[in-house]
């Protein structure tokens, strides 16, 4: 019987040498293979004695002499584009040591820095080979964040990006992001500073003693927002996780939409999008044990209402628990949670709402709306 290839349910795809290595070795071919930014300029000999027909090859790099023979035999190949800040065809998700490469030389020299100008330069421009290179891009980050989260329990953390470090407010955030994530849950945010920093913070202390995280916040307290310099802001998480490395996992869904808003390097998984209304969905579209939602200001009252409409339909299944901290907040500055109980009022999202009024509420408050 033939070998089970690898990534069931994505199983013909290709994103590391070592699976490449793995396919040819197995199967002695490549038949109809999606490989995806792998850099082939090494496997020569492969390519010139496996059967390639149907397979496709998206953005990897390789000889000229396999490349002819890839596409003699029927192959696609999507060759790399040059000068590129980002992989529009990256088989995996962004690392926070990817995008801030190059942080010893200032933010503004780093891959994220680049990509959002590069990004400020094309999308008004009408080309519409860089609004398919932005799609192209998009598209392979959903499919990576699809298959790491297979099977995952997701619970979202959604929070205005002004909370600053140093405060008790960012402190109960990442005190949240703790729990979750020793409850084994996977911690999803907006991949922002503060709030959003704060829970993927929480996640990153989980393996830690105690005593870790206190001493991580007062050392980030010393750069208290990513402004005026998102540089110093962004050395101070670094030497954090410099000091504490391999920490716990978490997932953050930024945009260069808010290219002023840096990505926090807190989260281990970075799905950074060009289209904000495709992140936007997508972070709460995954987040299938439901949403926290910390004190925020239009961008989060949008995200509540976001998360309720599918909930109210039903359009994704079963409701999912919706968590909103802080009554004074929600009910008097931004009285958001009025309308959203008048619209789960006789509906089954109704028992899988809640509003606390401390942080420290959430998670029983999460484990009770979903049963």
């Amino acid at each position: 019987m033939q070998p089970t290839p690898l990534h069931a349910g994505h199983d013909r795809e290709i994103e590391s040498l070592a699976e490449f290595d793995e396919v040819v070795s197995e199967h002695g071919s490549l038949t109809r293979f999606r490989v995806q930014s792998v850099d082939l300029t090494d496997r020569t000999d492969a390519l010139l004695s496996v059967d390639t027909s149907g397979a496709v090859f998206l953005g990897c790099p390789m000889d000229p002499r396999a490349a002819a023979r890839v596409r003699a035999t029927g192959a696609l190949v999507f060759p790399p584009i040059p000068g590129l800040p980002f992989d529009p065809y990256r088989g995996l998700l962004h690392s926070p040591d990817e995008l801030f490469a190059s942080l010893d030389a200032g933010y503004e020299a780093t891959p994220d820095a680049r990509t959002y100008t590069w990004f400020q330069q094309t999308k008004a421009d009408g080309d519409v080979f860089a609004s398919m290179l932005r799609s192209i891009h998009d598209d392979a980050v959903s499919d990576a964040l699809d298959e790491l989260l297979v099977g995952t329990r997701v619970v979202g953390v959604m929070g205005g990006h002004a909370m600053a470090r140093g405060t008790q407010a960012y402190e109960g955030a990442a005190l949240l992001g703790r729990e979750l994530a020793r409850s084994g849950i996977m911690v999803a945010t907006g991949g922002g500073p503060g709030a959003m920093e704060a829970a993927n913070l929480g996640a990153y202390a989980a393996p830690f003693d105690d005593a870790m995280l206190p001493e991580a916040l007062r050392l980030l307290a010393g750069a208290p927002s990513f402004n005026p310099s998102i540089t110093d802001w962004a050395r101070a998480a670094f030497t954090v996780r410099e000091r504490w490395p391999a920490g716990g996992p978490s997932v953050g869904i930024p945009t260069w939409f808010y290219g002023h808003e840096p990505p926090n390097p807190f989260a281990a998984h970075i799905a950074k999008y060009f289209a904000n209304a495709t992140r936007e969905d997508g972070l709460l579209a995954r987040s299938n044990a439901g949403v926290v939602f910390l004190p925020g200001a239009a961008g989060t009252v949008q995200e509540i209402f976001d998360n309720a409409t599918p909930n109210y339909y039903e359009s994704r299944g079963e409701p999912t628990p919706m968590v909103l901290v802080d009554r004074a907040h929600w009910t008097e500055r931004h009285p958001t949670w009025p309308l959203l109980q008048s619209l789960a009022r006789e509906r089954s999202m109704e028992s899988r709402i809640a509003l606390v009024d401390r942080i420290e509420d959430a998670p029983e408050a999460l484990k009770r709306l979903g049963g």
